[in-house]
């Protein structure tokens, strides 16, 4: 099954090394592949002459390996008469005959012959028949390399074909006569079978595949070569995959790399300091007590608080004007979560009760009063017509609502939840346990997928953009980024100050470069995402906590923090120019009076 509950039938990803064939490709590499030159394979003479001068080695690297390379290259960029002449020049063939047979086979469907050549390449000396095997019919494969798994793939190819050409028959014959005797994959092997009643509009859906002709064959292929050593047979784009790795690996060492264009190849990367968000341009000075969430709306062109005065201010992010002021609520508002479309927003508040609100008229939709106990947080359905809410109620901890206040799932209670959240592309729920857990749902079904242990008491839980990671806050002063699939811990994040309290982080910068975070000590903290290397500690709250930070989705430039002070603080870069407000002009804060302790957090039932 594939991670999105799809069959993936052909064993493999949509794309391979992070790129599909071009249809350059397939007629480059047609003129030396076809056996039309004298085939040399890992070097040999092909009658042309390489200089004399010419040394094995380019600037340290391995001239024939940099030379194929960039034949292959050629190809793929559509220069096939600069390739075939490299190739004449240097002397160096991009395949041998065997793998040039091979691949045309495969993209042809000529099974037959693509398995003869398959299983050939597993005996050394002899073939079945105890004949010699001509070297050039062979394959040099990995160390990898199981025949039956390579058998399964083409033979699954060919049964696939088969299906969408509706030649029942004949896949059935594949199916129990070439598929099955493999022993291979049983659970594949089952889901292949019930494609035989499959209606064939349906088909390339439930078996996760574009079709037979064009690009399922070249991925096909694609997976095929991952049993083929690289020596003969070059995996597909492979300088573009190390392209990336040099352009990443630039990233990962540029400490302020907040944009979403790549580097160029012309020079080395390093982003200044000065063009990073590292001081505050506007005090936003509304709320009357400590704020504890702030969070941009996903076009970045409004910003909402909320806090322990009660209120929820929607402000504008050109002017930082106050929109709408929201006040229905009896106690604090401790969450606030903006509808994908960001027409609606969600409030979650102490007083247990969560209410949707219209942004654009501040006028309340709809109240939920269902919970017993405080509503910590609330997320929305990735179509913005449904959402959940998170309680400390243990009866009804996790509750899924329509927009009329219907309940259209609660969760089997038994904890009580802190925070949570659903990923991008809506596929699961994922509830922090005010008990040392982390709860993933599947959102679809509403099943449990797992329960992860953690080391201390989540505050809170954060996704990424791409729904494969989620960054969670923990009580004991460490933040640990999870890869959602495999539940390891990707990188981990120290420095803040974090005992009993709630304090959020997020993603930031314009490729989510980066983890920012809130503190106890009044800091908001930044590190790298990929290398876990703290960046930057910035002052400027002036006292208690910072309990929550939002990087403008729409700005890298830009990021708001929460605090005890009863300031937002909106932080851009020093060479930005900073937004004219009334609403949001600098004020200084006297820190007398100004060190309260949370109710929020100094409430012992949200930890016990």
């Amino acid at each position: 099954m594939r991670p999105d509950g799809a069959l993936n039938l052909n064993g493999f990803s949509q794309a391979s090394n992070g790129s599909t064939s071009s249809p350059s490709r397939k007629e480059g590499l047609s003129h030396p592949l076809n056996g039309q030159p004298t085939y040399v394979s890992n070097g040999e003479s092909n009658g042309s002459s390489r200089s004399s001068d010419n040394s094995p080695s380019y600037f340290g690297h391995d001239r024939e390996e940099v030379t194929r390379i960039l034949i292959q290259s050629l190809y793929e960029l559509g220069y096939s008469g600069a390739a075939s002449q490299l190739t004449r020049e240097s002397g160096y063939q991009l395949e041998s005959s065997g793998v040039a047979t091979f691949r045309n086979a495969v993209l042809d469907g000529r099974w037959v012959e693509a398995e003869r050549i398959l299983v050939q390449s597993f005996y050394t000396n002899d073939n079945n028949n105890g004949e010699k095997t001509p070297s050039r019919e062979k394959l040099a494969l990995g160390a990898n390399a199981e025949k039956n798994e390579m058998l399964f793939y083409l033979r699954q190819q060919k049964f696939l074909e088969l299906l969408e050409a509706r030649n029942l028959g004949a896949a059935l014959m594949v199916l129990r006569q070439e598929l099955t005797p493999l022993n291979y994959d049983i659970a594949r092997l089952h889901a292949l079978s019930s494609l035989l009643m499959c209606p064939t509009e349906h088909l390339h859906e439930q078996a996760g595949w574009d079709g037979p002709i064009s690009s399922s064959r070249e991925r096909l292929l694609s997976e095929l070569s991952k049993s083929i050593s690289p020596s003969v047979m070059i995996p597909d784009h492979r300088l573009a995959v190390l392209l990336d790795h040099v352009k990443q690996n630039q990233i990962n060492n540029c400490l302020y790399h907040n944009t979403a264009v790549p580097p160029s190849l012309y020079s080395d990367h390093l982003c200044k300091r000065s063009d990073f968000p590292l001081r505050t341009s506007i005090e936003l000075s509304q709320h009357s007590d400590e704020v504890w969430y702030c969070e941009f709306s996903h076009d970045g062109t409004k910003l909402v608080t909320a806090g322990r005065d009660r209120g929820v201010n929607i402000y504008d992010t050109t002017t930082f004007a106050v929109l709408h002021k929201l006040v229905e609520h009896d106690d604090g508002v401790a969450h606030v979560s903006w509808s994908p479309d960001d027409s609606k927003l969600i409030t979650c508040s102490q007083d247990k009760k969560a209410r949707v609100w219209s942004v654009e008229t501040g006028r309340c939709l709809l109240t939920i009063n269902h919970h017993r106990e405080p509503v910590t947080a609330a997320a929305w359905a990735a179509d913005g017509e449904s959402f959940v809410t998170a309680s400390l109620d243990t009866n009804s901890q996790l509750c899924h609502w329509s927009m009329r206040g219907q309940a259209l799932h609660i969760w089997p209670g038994g904890f009580r939840v802190q925070d949570c959240a659903i990923t991008p592309d809506g596929r699961r729920l994922i509830a922090a346990d005010v008990k040392e857990k982390i709860h993933v749902y599947n959102f679809i079904t509403h099943e449990e997928e797992y329960c992860l242990p953690m080391s201390s008491k989540p505050t809170s839980v954060a996704m990424s953009r791409d729904s494969r990671h989620m960054l969670v806050n923990l009580s004991e002063g460490e933040i640990q980024l999870i890869d959602i699939d495999t539940t390891d811990i990707v990188r981990r994040f120290e420095g803040q100050k974090q005992g009993h309290f709630v304090i959020r982080s997020t993603f930031g910068g314009a490729a989510e470069n980066f983890v920012v975070s809130g503190s106890e000590d009044s800091r908001v903290y930044v590190w790298h995402k990929e290398n876990g290397t703290l960046v930057e500690t910035l002052d400027g709250h002036i006292s208690g906590c910072v309990n929550s930070i939002s990087w403008n989705p729409t700005n890298p430039g830009m990021f708001a923090s929460a605090g005890d002070d009863c300031l937002v603080r909106i932080w851009t870069p020093d060479c930005a120019t900073p937004h004219s407000a009334a609403a949001g002009k600098r004020r200084a804060v006297s820190s007398n009076g100004l060190t309260r302790t949370s109710a929020l957090r100094s409430t012992s039932s949200f930890y016990e």
